[in-house]
């Protein structure tokens, strides 16, 4: 392969067809149209940066939610997409955390009420397909920006250009790369990046369910033996004025027992489980089933390419952490690449993409630790790790001022800073 001509600062992405084929060049070529990938193309664009993105947009309603944190609400507020979808998302105001595991040595029930900090509340929780949905059709929408369907296989990265070819004739090009397309990055597996995958004993099932009882924006982490069981509030709908989703982590056996269950007696499971703490539970929609991982690069940039999102980073569900990490991500090589553009520098320049990889770095190996050992504690039995568990959260619960730091520094990332308008 041979990378397109130099493509004009701010010029519209420019396309050549021919018998199968399909060209197009812009400023950054991007892979992955999930909502990482989706968000920073939007940014990019609206920065005047010419974008094309390579990715099949999946608004499929597969059971599974997203916690969308203070600094993610704020950031896609500034991308112009939040007011669409506040009306779909429900607000968090307290994050309760139960030590379920059996242990002797089990800490209390800690709730952290966003009151506590000045907050109305943390966040928002908005099922996935529509937030993949409301990005979709606003990207669609900005100047800039193309959005084409498909996948990318094979890549060539040049001194002063990246190209990257499909299957089905479809040509792209531009001065960075950025690969956004998940865990299995095509993208990141050219260009030499390796991953640490370590996968867990763990599977977990998602779930949209209807309860009799209200969740009174309260969402309830339960820290079992064999991982988190974790109900998250929901906004009432036409069928249902009580709704929440579920993520619930157990062992692989487990799940496929229980993902083939009818969703009658999936229900009465959760029920016991939940210890019936929203009443009569009905599971409505596709439940879902993934395996539990982590997963971090090795690195975030290499020649031409910048990596971001999942294909970055994973880690087990635990506090929210997973697509809020990753849109900081997202918000972060955007800034990066904009200010790059405003001083006139190549975007694909080592100093420029270093700096993006430094002020990511320290966050994504924090959060990484931090969630890889409570994932690890939550199904380890011996009592040291016991103890020490118990004791945080009895610390946590007990210390006031401790239990605010957690949520500012912990929970939410940045939330000293001045927020946004979101509302």
């Amino acid at each position: 392969m041979t990378a397109a001509s130099p493509e004009p600062a701010g010029a519209a992405p420019r396309g050549a067809e021919g018998p199968g084929v399909r060209t197009v060049a812009a400023e950054v070529a991007m892979v992955g149209a999930g909502a990482v990938g989706l968000s920073i193309g939007i940014a990019l664009a609206t920065a005047g940066i010419t974008v094309v993105l390579v990715g099949t947009v999946d608004a499929r309603p597969n059971g599974r939610t997203v916690a969308l944190l203070e600094g993610s609400v704020q950031f896609l507020a500034r991308l112009g997409v939040w007011r669409q979808l506040r009306d779909l998302a429900e607000p968090l105001q307290v994050m309760r955390l139960v030590d379920d595991t059996g242990s002797l040595f089990r800490g209390p029930p800690v709730a952290f009420d966003a009151r506590e900090i000045g907050r109305d509340c943390f966040g928002y929780n908005i099922q996935n397909h529509l937030l993949v949905a409301g990005l979709a059709e606003a990207a669609r929408a900005v100047p800039g920006l193309t959005l084409l369907p498909g996948r990318l296989e094979r890549f060539a990265f040049g001194p002063d250009r990246v190209a990257a070819e499909g299957p089905d004739g479809l040509s792209v090009s531009g001065t960075v790369l950025v690969a956004a397309d998940g865990r299995r990055s095509a993208a990141r597996r050219a260009a030499g990046i390796g991953v640490r995958e370590v996968p867990y004993p763990q599977e977990a099932l998602t779930a949209t369910l209807h309860h009799d009882r209200p969740h009174r924006n309260v969402s309830t982490e339960f820290h079992t033996r064999q991982g988190p069981f974790t109900l998250v509030p929901l906004p009432g709908s036409a069928e249902a004025e009580h709704r929440s989703s579920l993520v619930w982590g157990m062992a692989p056996e487990a799940a496929e027992r229980r993902a083939a269950l009818p969703p009658e007696r999936l229900a009465r499971d959760i029920e016991r489980q939940s210890r019936m703490l929203l009443g009569r539970i009905r599971v409505v929609g596709p439940v879902g089933r993934f395996p539990i991982a982590s997963l971090k690069a090795d690195r975030l940039v290499g020649p031409r390419i910048a990596v971001a999102g999942e294909a970055a980073h994973a880690m087990a569900p635990i506090g929210a952490q997973g697509l809020n990490l990753s849109l900081r991500d997202a918000a972060a090589l955007s800034e990066v690449l904009a200010d790059a553009r405003r001083g006139g520098e190549d975007l694909g320049a080592p100093a420029v993409l270093d700096r993006y990889a430094r002020t990511r770095q320290g966050d994504i190996a924090a959060r990484s630790f931090g969630v890889d050992w409570l994932n690890r504690a939550i199904l380890d039995d011996r009592l040291p790790t016991d103890l020490l568990r118990g004791a945080g959260l009895l610390a946590m619960s007990s210390i006031g001022p401790l239990r605010r730091l957690a949520m500012r520094q912990g929970l939410m990332p940045g939330a000293d800073a001045d927020a946004a308008a979101t509302r």
